[in-house]
């Protein structure tokens, strides 16, 4: 908790000071500091992988992402169906 109120103390700090240092906002620094470092913290800990136990294949081993996709099956291409049909001709009257 120590590092999180010093980290909040030297953002306020900060922030007083691109401001230009002005009386009475003491409290709206605090408080967008707090935000600030805490927004910070819950990055960090969101975009840390955690191993996940059911990422495992039918022999107890990791399941590899190569795998995973070439276990999904054929996939339909996107091609235009009318690709091989000659143009209409015109018709005469």
């Amino acid at each position: 908790m120590e590092d999180f109120e010093e980290r909040v103390r030297a953002r306020a700090y900060r922030l007083w000071q691109e401001e230009g240092c002005p009386q009475g906002r003491a409290d709206a620094h605090w408080e967008l500091a707090r935000e600030l470092v805490a927004i910070e913290d819950n990055q960090r800990l969101a975009t840390n992988p955690l191993p996940r136990a059911d990422a495992l294949g039918p022999s107890g081993e990791p399941i590899e992402p190569i795998q995973a996709v070439e276990n999904a099956g054929e996939f339909p291409t996107t091609t235009d169906q009318g690709e091989g049909l000659p143009y209409p001709r015109r018709s005469r009257k």
